[in-house]
């Protein structure tokens, strides 16, 4: 009889703790996980070398400010030898404490080590501490424009450390904020600069578009000034990001600008460069329009022409080979036999051995298009000459050789 009592008080007594328990969880709210610290560049904490109470809002002493400086300055010393030594989190915990104390050196002073640290978190791949950087950026950004305190050399460094966090969007919107400051104040180089700046930005992010309406800016004020040296630069970078964003017109357009300063001024070594990229333009436009497949034809051949008078053989060869492309790809077989002669001549006289065989394969495979075998036979025969002598790609020609002699025995 005791024992099944003893059973029965101890099972009620368990559910009755269980009822208790189910009862406290279900009154209880439950507490949302913690997926987000608190940034620590936020959090106040007392720290000995903070030189003055929180209560105290007096600015600081020179003496104070240099005190404080030396100190920061061997934080700084200090992670960047735990980062070397290969301990990253102890580094960002004490960059993190000097990032705390150089706000009491002033907004400027605080955006520019945060842009010296923000620089090193991206580079050693902290993401953490990167958002970390860019939240309290912005922080001190908005409180920059509450207290009107955003002088030119605070959004310069500003705009900086953006992108030293690779925040393209905030750091543009600073960039723009400078722009409307120093065309202000008629300051034509400071506007300039700014222009690059923001040109700059947008390639780094692949923005064409935004990247091409900059830099048409930049020509416009080298143009009208007279800056022949910065007109030539902008017109080449308008030439790459047009290339770059496939659009052939523009690109030509650029180029052929180009082309006419260079002649007028007889730079002709930039020539067969240009001319070739004007008639890779015109090669897309025909795709088209394919009227322009002329203008493709006659701009490589200005290229390889200028290029064997400035006795640039390589260059020529090059050139050529893009040329006989183009023939063969029309189906114009003897110009491109003729262009394969020029092409011989050119790897000769640069004494281009592999050039000088792989342009007799080029021949070959013409003479088979053409369905002349017995000169394509010559052709692999002499490449396979030249094989041997480098030892490369033997095996290749000799196959070459016993399939035209078996279309030749045809």
């Amino acid at each position: 009889m005791f024992p099944r009592l003893c059973v029965t008080i101890i099972t009620n007594t368990t559910l009755l703790l269980l009822s208790s328990s189910l009862t406290f969880a279900a009154t209880k709210k439950p507490q949302p996980p913690d997926k987000f610290p608190p940034n620590p560049l936020e959090i106040t904490v007392p720290d000995p070398l903070n030189p003055r109470s929180p209560k105290d809002t007096r600015p600081l002493t020179s003496e104070e400010r240099q005190t404080l400086e030396v100190a920061l300055e061997e934080l700084n010393q200090q992670a960047a030898a735990k980062l070397a030594a290969g301990d990253k989190i102890s580094a960002f915990e004490i960059w993190n404490r000097e990032l705390r104390l150089r706000r009491f050196l002033g907004q400027l002073a605080e955006v520019q080590a945060l842009s010296r640290v923000g620089a090193i978190a991206w580079n050693a791949n902290d993401r953490q501490e990167v958002q970390y950087i860019t939240q309290r950026l912005q922080t001190v950004q908005k409180q920059s424009q509450t207290q009107k305190t955003a002088d030119l050399e605070f959004l310069q460094a500003l705009g900086q450390a953006y992108q030293q966090v690779r925040s393209s969007k905030l750091a543009l919107v600073v960039y723009d904020q400078i722009l409307a400051s120093v065309r202000q104040q008629g300051d034509a180089v400071a506007e300039v600069n700014t222009l690059k700046t923001i040109g700059s930005i947008h390639l780094g992010w692949f923005d064409y578009p935004s990247a091409a309406a900059i830099y048409e800016k930049l020509l416009a004020m080298a143009t009208s000034q007279g800056d022949r040296a910065n007109e030539l630069l902008y017109l080449q970078q308008l030439a790459y990001i047009y290339e770059q964003a496939k659009q052939p017109e523009n690109s030509l357009k650029a180029r052929n600008q180009l082309a006419k300063i260079y002649q007028n001024e007889k730079n002709f070594t930039q020539i067969p460069d240009l001319k070739q990229e004007i008639a890779t333009d015109y090669e897309a436009l025909a795709k088209e329009n394919p009227s322009l497949l002329q203008q493709a034809f006659r701009n490589y051949q200005a290229a390889y022409m200028t290029a064997w008078d400035l006795q640039q053989y390589v260059r020529a060869g090059e050139i050529l080979r893009k040329l006989i492309a183009l023939y063969r790809s029309q189906g114009q077989v003897e110009e491109a036999l003729q262009a394969s002669q020029i092409l011989l001549q050119a790897e000769q006289l640069s004494s281009n051995s592999y050039g000088l065989m792989t342009a007799y394969d080029e021949i070959g495979q013409i003479y088979i298009q053409r369905k002349d075998y017995p000169q394509a036979l010559q052709a692999f025969k002499k490449g396979l000459e030249i094989a041997q002598q480098l030892q490369y790609n033997e095996e290749y020609f000799t196959q070459q050789i016993q399939k035209v002699s078996g279309q030749s025995v045809k």
